[in-house]
């Protein structure tokens, strides 16, 4: 049963700012963690990229535990880098520009080096994403285009599908995190669900999430799965968050990508103007980030078997930064450590913390 309207308030923790994080020259989009570090003694590394058409790699000093930029990638792209994604082995980075093409950088000792361009989008591309093995990638755009790339030997990447279902601007692609099924959200209110073809091997549209009474209203902006991927979060221009589950077995040799998604419950109240970002922890806390310049923090209760789930606020920031908040992304080994971007060019890095 769906479980419409607020949720409760608990608001029991805090976020202790750590450090603010400057360089960039105009607002930061998109923030990325690289997924293989953050523990026994490898220093955890953040990618962030901006309007000054750069991304910056930050590393965090093991003796101070402060925070400095390693590498300044620039010279690539010729207009804003909205997005950036770290391959699973932590050792590549693709990067989606407005100039229309996606840049992959590989990490070679104390340097990254541009290794290939991928073009065919016709314009501003507006996210990328690495499914869970690396051997595929997707990028979306304003050109109202999904593309699907295949990794192979070489640095070469061929453009296996491109889907077309949206009607709109695409604003995020997002892999599931143990199947290859991909999620994108638009400008034209939707979620859309796709899956590869077993029979023909093409890529098609198996669902559609805004289409009812359920969905958005207007603008859908991003979207996280939770860690076993059994639930999804979106945000919107409509100032609400939307929880989803899936009826699809994740245990299943050969799984049924094309199980359905329904709608859970709404999260309303909270944010006062659009919610840009929304990121799922590894412990289940949600967070969001939105143009009031705020990030809430939920988390799930005890189901009720009547109503279904529901979610308490555990917490609020205000006065984030002192614009928009673009992007929250919770650390992959490190739960209580969240970083943010901003529109006023600078990141911070956060500390989840019980309040005594």
């Amino acid at each position: 049963m769906e479980n419409e309207g607020t949720v409760g308030l608990d608001c029991n923790f805090e976020l202790k700012e750590v450090q603010k994080l400057e360089g960039h020259t105009d607002r930061v989009w998109g923030l990325a963690w690289n997924p293989v570090t953050g523990l026994a003694g490898v220093p955890s590394v953040l990618a962030s990229c901006s309007g000054d058409k750069t991304v910056r790699i930050w590393q965090q000093a093991a003796a101070t535990g402060s925070w400095e930029c390693k590498a300044v990638l620039d010279e690539t792209h010729t207009r804003t880098v909205r997005s950036c994604a770290w391959s699973p082995s932590g050792k590549m980075l693709a990067t989606a520009s407005f100039d229309a093409t996606t840049a992959i950088w590989e990490n070679v000792g104390d340097d990254f080096e541009c290794v290939a361009t991928l073009e065919g989008h016709e314009n501003e591309v507006k996210s990328v994403c690495w499914n869970s093995s690396g051997s595929l990638l997707a990028t979306c755009g304003r050109d109202k285009s999904v593309w699907i790339w295949e990794v192979q030997p070489g640095h070469e990447f061929e453009c296996v599908s491109v889907l077309q279902g949206h009607t709109q601007d695409v604003k995020m692609v997002l892999w599931h995190p143990s199947i290859d099924l991909l999620v994108s959200v638009s400008y034209d209110n939707t979620i859309k669900i796709w899956a590869e073809d077993g029979e023909s091997d093409d890529w098609h549209c198996v669902q559609t999430l805004g289409d009812s009474f359920s969905g958005h209203s207007s603008t859908v902006w991003a979207v996280s799965f939770n860690s076993t991927g059994d639930k999804m979060v979106t945000c919107s221009d409509d100032l609400t968050l939307k929880i989803w589950d899936t009826s699809l077995d994740l245990t299943a040799s050969g799984s049924d990508s094309s199980g359905l998604w329904r709608h859970l419950c709404t999260l309303s109240g909270y944010h006062d103007r659009t919610i840009f970002s929304v990121h799922w922890s590894r412990d289940g806390v949600i967070a969001s980030g939105a143009g009031d310049d705020t990030i809430r923090l939920f988390k799930e209760i005890p189901s009720d078997v009547v109503n279904g789930p529901s979610y308490n606020m555990i917490c609020k920031k205000e006065k984030v930064h002192s614009m928009d908040v673009n992007s929250v992304q919770w650390h992959p080994k490190v739960p209580t450590i969240l970083a943010s971007a901003s529109d006023d060019g600078y990141i911070k890095i956060w500390e989840l913390k019980a309040i005594s």
